[in-house]
């Protein structure tokens, strides 16, 4: 395949299920800490890897809504690593242009993660390579549902309510729909994950947990989409 066609099949949004970190750690006897640290160190390396390529957009998910229910000692462990992992990587997105984004409902985090998330957010927000959305106290039916309530509350005529006005209302309004959603772990669902966003977007799922994906298991599922020959309403896109 010639460079030229490669970089222009290249997804402009990729959108990550990050799965496997308590699974990785109980292979190894450890605890599902040992599992966040490591799946941290791998979603860096996808964040370069995606930077390095050119990707426009990737959104990670972070935190859902339903990740409320793990214990309590967990939920607070993994909002320590990611304040640590956001302020440890503060100037490298500087550095490399790219902004820090938020979906999902971040006013429901604890005090002291918004505060850290948004002054990133304010920092990187120049950044024009690329667009790193975490996605964090997310929940794709929740988003749907808020979006309806903000149009029924401001009395929109109901004949002006089309697919791209609503997409306006979503937390992604202002980026492209995924064109691929990769899951690790060799779960094969969504799990409330862009369910409005996903109507076309390309599925690849790997069986590697989380913390083993590295660049190149990323090479191998943009490899695949390069190969898929993409249909909108039956439509090729070539």
């Amino acid at each position: 395949m010639d460079p030229t066609r490669k970089e222009r099949t290249l997804p402009r949004h990729v959108a990550i299920i990050m799965d496997g970190n308590g699974r990785w750690a109980k292979q190894r006897g450890l605890p599902r800490s040992e599992g966040h640290k490591a799946g941290t160190e791998a979603a860096r390396g996808i964040v370069t890897r995606c930077a390095e390529l050119g990707i426009e957009h990737l959104t990670l998910y972070t935190f859902s809504k339903e990740n409320w229910r793990r214990p309590s000692e967990e939920v607070d462990f993994l909002f320590d690593l990611l304040i640590r992992f956001i302020r440890g990587e503060q100037q490298r997105l500087i550095d490399e242009s790219i902004r820090l984004n938020l979906i999902g409902e971040p006013g429901g985090l604890p005090a002291g993660v918004r505060h850290v998330l948004q002054r990133v957010c304010n920092k990187t927000a120049k950044g024009e390579k690329m667009s790193l959305n975490l996605a964090l106290n997310y929940s794709g039916r929740d988003e749907i549902l808020a979006a309806c309530r903000l149009i029924a509350s401001q009395g929109l005529d109901p004949d002006r309510i089309d697919e791209r006005l609503f997409a306006s209302y979503l937390s992604t309004g202002d980026m492209p729909d995924p064109d691929l959603i990769i899951r690790t772990s060799g779960e094969r669902r969504l799990s409330n994950f862009l369910l409005f966003q996903s109507a076309y977007s390309e599925f690849y799922f790997s069986d590697t947990l989380w913390p083993d994906y590295g660049a190149a298991d990323l090479d191998l599922a943009l490899e695949d989409f390069r190969c898929r020959c993409r249909r909108f309403g039956g439509v090729s896109e070539e």
